[in-house]
This record gives C-alpha cells, structure tokens and sequence, in this order.
C-alpha cells in the first residue's frame, strides 16, 4: 500500500507538471455523401462536461465516442508519462463548399477550455481530396469507421503485429546495421507492454533514444497501419555467421467498439481487449573480414581519415609535459576504436593515451570523431623524431583494408629545469642493457652425478641429521638424570642469590645482606652435593665435600664461610669485615669448587 501510495503521488506530480491542452483533429479536405471524423483531444487532464460543437455543412451520425489512453517512456534515463482523452464525432458531409466546426468545451481541473473553430473544404461527389499532411506527433489516425470495429471482432495477426526490421540484409563483422521494432495496428492502443525483449548476442548495442507514439501512416502489403516506433538501435557484429535477433513477446491493450441503437441515434462505447504479441525473428548474414588482415589493423570497420599535432607545436624543454595528439575522424564503428601504436624515441617518458569519443546517431551509422592523447615527457635536450606511424581500417564499401599514414614530427628539445620522472627511472631499472663482445663461451658435456659435490648435497643433511638425533638423545639423557641436573644448575642458582645479596650491601642492609648469603650457600651445597634440604649440616657437608674429592683446605674454607655468615646475621655488632669482602670470599670458593671435578668411585 505504502509503494501504491508513493507511486500515485508521484503520477500526479508528474501529471501536474504537465500542461493540460485541448485540441480539434480534423481533415482539411472531405468529399460531399462520405463521412469523416473530427476528434477532440485533452492531453493530461481529467474531462468533464463536454459539449459538442455547432457544425454547419455536415450531418452528426453518431458521437462523442470516448476513449483514454496513457503513456510512459523513459528517454536517458529520465521518465516521462503523459494520458489523453479522445472524443471522435462522426459526420457526414452534406453538400460542396465549407464546412464550419464551431468550438467544443470542456471542464477540466475546475476550468472550463474550448478549441478553436475549425474549417473543412467538402469537395464535389467524385473529386479526390489531396493527400493530408502527416499529423502532429501524439495525434491518433483512425483507419477504420467505429462500427466495422466492433468488440465482436477478432483481433488478427494482420490487423496487430510487432515486427523487426534490419537496414541491410548482410553486413560485415563490426560494420553497422539499424534495427528497428516497430508497431502496426489497424486499432487505438491502450497500453502496451514489452514482457521479454528480443535479445543480440553477437552484437555490441548502441541504442537510439525515441519516443513511442502512434503518429505515422504506413502502408504494408496493400493495407494501411498507424505505426510506432518501440525501439531502435545500431548494431555492430561481433563474429561473422548467421546471427539471429530472438523474438520479442508484448502484452497489449486494444479499443473496439460496442455500438448500440438510441432515441439518440447510434452510441459507440469503447471497449479494451487484451493481446500477446510475439514479434518476429530477424536473421541477418555476416561476412568475415579478408585476411590476412594488416599488421597495423585494430578492428576499424568505415571510413575514416585521420590528423596529428603536437601541443605545443614548438618550444618543447625537458622535464615538461607535452601532447601528441591524433583526431580519427569519419563514419562506422568510431566509438570503439583502439589507439594506433605510436613509436617514442626511447628519450622520453611516455604514459597511457587518453581517449574522447564524440559521436553523432547518423543514418543507419555513427558519425564524429574520436580524440586521442599521447603525453610525453622529454628526458634529454637535443632532436627527435616522432616516427611516422599508420592507421588501418576496413572500408565496407571497397571490401578492401585501407591505410592513411601519419606522418613524422621533428621536434627540438632544449635544456630545462627539473629531473629525470620516477616513471621514467623505473621504466629503464627493469631489463639491464645487453652486453655485447667476446662472451667466452664454452661447450662442453658433462654429467652432474659424476662429480663428488652432487652426492654431497645429500651426504651433508644426512649427516646433519645423525648429528641432531645424537644431541637430543644426550639432551633426554641428561634431563633424565635429576641429581646431575641439580648440580649444574647449583653454580648459576648461587650466582644470582649472590647478585641479590649484593643489593642488600649497597643499601648497607646488613640483615637481609646475610640471611641472603646462607640462603646462597647452603642452597648451592644442597644442589651441588644432592643433599636435601630437611639434612643439611656442616658435617653433612663436609663428609660429601670430602667423598666429592675436595681437599681439606677448601672443606674448612667453605664451613668457615657459612660459621661466619651465621655469626653475622646472629650478631651483627660484633660481625667483622665489610660485606663486599664476604661477596668476594663466596665468589672465590664457588669457582674453586666448580673447578673440582667428582671423583667417581666404583
């Protein structure tokens, strides 16, 4: 409902902003005894109250008929929708001379608008009046008197069709072919919806932008049809073959006619019928281009010629950008050329060409001309020449490739101010110059597994491998042996307790200096000799420093040490000696005992 209401809103601003007209439909010329038609039309609006005219010269046989059609189209992207109102009287013509249509009103948006009077030439019986002039886009053509179209009457293929047209019946690959879908009817159209379009696989589409309407007279196989427009686009073929344009299916809204008998004469009432219209398929042959195709041909199909300038055209320093410039104009696939190859002096740093195409929707064809940018960056002052170069394509109209020569430029470049561009420096940093001269090259055969450094290469891991298997396996071993393990770690351990001791003398800390000197020392005696800790004693210690085999000097020295470590920290007033000394003296005995390696006995 919300989507309902949002498009209703926007339907009427859109109707609002349109003007609302009322005009008269009328033939210039009648022939006395034949009936004819005046139709008034009220474009965007709503119509109430309408009176017919005042018609002198010409009998009414039956009216107002009344019928309403909408619209809706989108054109670049912008839509656009607009409704009329049609009221068709119908008269016949009386006698020769003028017929005068007085003016008809209606009420519309609470005003009342009236048409002009009109004027009708109503020739003698027999004559033949001119041709009329093609009527004003939007403006219906009746074909057929109301009462041969009645709501009884079958709608056939011949009276209603969409039908898809080609400009030429064989083209060449990438050369242009129009088609057009076009609509023929013999009735007023309602609506009318394209459900599946036809599709161009094979083709790149260039569509036409073109406004639906019923506002042509053609005539096709002996019979007369209002024609519209649906579609219209240029085709260039991809590949050669027969490529075929698929059908297109439409739903459709056409208006007949119930007519009744009434005090009032005849009575017309338009009735809507709905139709599905499938168009036709449309084949056209594509013919390959010729080969062998040149080597400086890029798949330009039409006729073409081309300039070049330089920008500047003179003056031209170093380290300043300027503007080689090529202008293919003419006729064919000119949106889609490629840039022609154009050799630089190897002088001059040059960047991707920049291209404008601006074209025209001729005749069956494109038309315009297509601008092509080369910047280039001079590197060295001196002369160069931009080489000339060729710009090949292929003329439809010869069935022959056709060349047009660009010719060379001279350009002198001076001394400016600036350096070398990056884009330049990386351009030539990828391939190093070639080196040229006597390369002492040599041949000569040989097998790689004859020599010993290819069997090395797998000797070599070999051997790396056993060796890291051997050190792990001691790694587990070791790691397996807890006590040894202990013991290594005692001299580290001991290490840095003594560092923490050290802390504790430079703060003067005489407490914590040696309570963290026996924590060191009896910690390295527990891991060192493998003694727990709930068993430590001096003469535990002594016994398994003596077993360890270390001599009797080194034993007293190291109970020594703790005897003076416990006297400290239990009487520090009396301890003697300053604490760097102690640091010392338990430094030296731990490396002593390191150095002592454990008598194994059996």
């Amino acid at each position: 409902m919300r989507r309902f209401i949002y498009t209703a809103i926007l339907l009427l601003t859109v109707l609002a902003a349109q003007a609302v007209t009322f005009t008269v439909d009328a033939p210039r010329q009648v022939v006395e005894g034949e009936k004819f038609r005046v139709t008034f039309i009220l474009n965007n609006g709503e119509g109430s109250d309408f009176k017919a005219p005042e018609v002198s010269g010409a009998k009414l046989i039956y009216g107002p008929s009344v019928s309403h059609s909408s619209s809706m189209s989108w054109v670049n992207g912008k839509s656009s929708h607009s409704t009329s109102e049609e009221y068709t009287m119908t008269y016949k013509a009386t006698s020769s001379g003028k017929c005068h249509i007085g003016a008809a009103s209606i009420v519309s948006g609470g005003k009342r608008m009236t048409t002009h009077a009109t004027t009708i030439e109503v020739l003698p019986a027999g004559s033949h009046p001119k041709q009329q002039p093609q009527q004003t886009p939007g403006a219906p053509t009746h074909y057929s008197d109301p009462m041969t179209q009645s709501a009884d009457k079958a709608v056939s293929s011949k009276d209603l069709f969409v039908r898809i047209e080609m400009s030429k019946p064989r083209v060449y690959e990438q050369q242009a072919v129009v088609c057009t879908i076009k609509l023929y009817t013999k009735y007023q159209i309602s609506q009318f919806l394209a459900t599946i379009q036809p599709s161009f696989d094979g083709f790149l589409i260039e569509e036409l932008p073109v406004q639906p309407s019923l506002n042509k007279v053609e005539t096709l196989n002996g019979e007369r049809y209002m024609t519209a427009v649906l579609k219209q686009c240029i085709l260039y073929p991809q590949q050669s073959g027969k490529l075929t344009i698929t059908s297109g299916n439409y739903d459709v809204s056409v208006v007949q006619f119930d007519t009744y008998q009434s005090i009032f004469g005849t009575i017309s009432q338009p009735v809507e019928k709905d139709l599905k219209v499938s168009s036709n398929t449309a084949t056209i042959n594509i013919l390959p281009l010729p080969e062998p195709k040149p080597a400086s041909f890029t798949g330009a199909v039409g006729k073409f010629n081309v300039t070049s300038e330089l920008k500047p055209a003179t003056g031209h320093k170093t380290y300043s950008a300027a503007t080689y410039r090529l202008v293919i104009s003419g006729t064919g696939n000119i949106k889609y050329i490629k840039a022609p190859e154009v050799r630089f002096p190897e002088q001059f740093d040059v960047y991707d060409p920049k291209t404008d195409a601006q074209v025209n929707d001729g005749a069956g064809d494109m038309s315009g001309r297509v601008v092509i940018d080369y910047t280039f960056i001079p590197q060295y002052a001196g002369e160069f020449d931009i080489p000339a170069s060729e710009f090949c394509y292929f003329n439809p109209e010869t069935g022959k490739y056709e060349t047009v020569t660009i010719p060379t430029h001279h350009l002198k470049v001076a001394k400016g101010e600036g350096q070398p561009s990056n884009h330049y420096r990386m351009k030539n940093m990828d391939i190093r110059p070639i080196k040229s001269g006597d390369l002492d090259l040599k041949k000569s055969h040989g097998y790689i597994v004859d020599h010993w450094t290819y069997w090395l290469w797998f000797l070599l891991p070999l051997l790396a491998m056993v060796a890291l298997v051997l050190y792990y396996r001691k790694q587990l071993k070791e790691r397996a042996d807890v006590r040894r393990m202990r013991s290594k770690r005692a001299s580290k351990v001991a290490q840095r307790r003594l560092k923490a001791a050290r802390g504790y003398a430079s703060r003067g800390d005489q407490n914590g200096f040696y309570a963290e000197m026996l924590n060191a020392l009896w910690g390295y005696m527990s891991d060192k000799l493998s003694i727990p800790v709930s068993e430590l004693s001096k003469d535990n210690i002594n016994a398994e420093l003596e077993q360890y085999g270390i001599d009797e000097q080194l034993r007293q020295e190291s109970i020594a040490l703790i005897d003076k470590c416990e006297f400290a920290q239990y009487a520090p007033e009396l301890a003697s000696g300053n604490m760097n000394a102690v640091l010392d003296e338990a430094a030296g005995i731990i490396d002593r005992l390191e150095r002592v390696k454990r008598i194994v006995r059996s």
